[in-house]
């Protein structure tokens, strides 16, 4: 099972992620701002990850880590 590591603190909510994902998993977090004042990117339903990181790979800032 793949399993989405955001860094919250890192992410400055750009949604490459959420276009880059096949399975639509991640969006924005409306009701959480991080220390840089953007909604950051969380995985909306971690059970169905492929693990392929296209997210990763799309992440300008390094934001997202990928584990298998």
């Amino acid at each position: 099972m793949a399993k989405v590591i955001i860094d919250e603190n890192t992410c400055k909510g750009c949604e490459l992620c959420t276009t880059a994902c096949p399975k639509h998993i991640i969006s924005l977090a409306k009701d959480n701002i991080n220390l840089k004042g953007y909604h950051p990117a969380s995985v909306t339903d971690p059970d169905k990850c492929i693990g392929c990181a296209a997210c990763a790979i799309m992440c300008p800032d390094c934001a997202i880590t990928v584990e298998r």
